[in-house]
């Protein structure tokens, strides 16, 4: 399962990337970030509230955001906190790093410029 090794090694090899803390960028406009949860986020969540890290990425709308939450609810989940916003949280410890590579892709993508995009 992935690791944030993984996570910071993936994104900083997509074209401009930057690391803030653990935040990563394309040229300013984070598309990944560390996402724990909040006490707002627990008493949400109740039970269901997962341990260990959590990641929060950008999706390129509603739509793609629904279809990751329906097709893998033991990868990807969301608070209310995110209603309404284009980006799941994922469950690090649950998702393999081929899935992960994918993820970050699609999220650097939603992020990028259209020139950088096309390069």
């Amino acid at each position: 399962m992935a690791t944030w090794d993984d996570v910071r090694r993936l994104a900083l090899a997509l074209p401009e990337t930057t690391e803030d803390g653990m935040s990563w960028k394309v040229r300013g406009k984070a598309f990944a970030w560390e996402r724990p949860l909040r006490r707002k986020d627990l008493q949400d969540l109740g039970d269901a509230a997962p341990d260990g890290p959590i990641l929060g990425v950008r999706t390129d709308g509603i739509g793609p955001k629904e279809t990751l939450l329906a097709d893998s609810p033991h990868i990807y989940f969301t608070t209310p906190h995110f209603n309404g916003y284009p980006a799941v949280l994922v469950r690090l410890g649950e998702i393999g790093v081929d899935e992960l590579a994918e993820i970050l892709r699609d999220a650097w993508y939603v992020q990028a410029p259209k020139r950088l995009r096309q390069a």
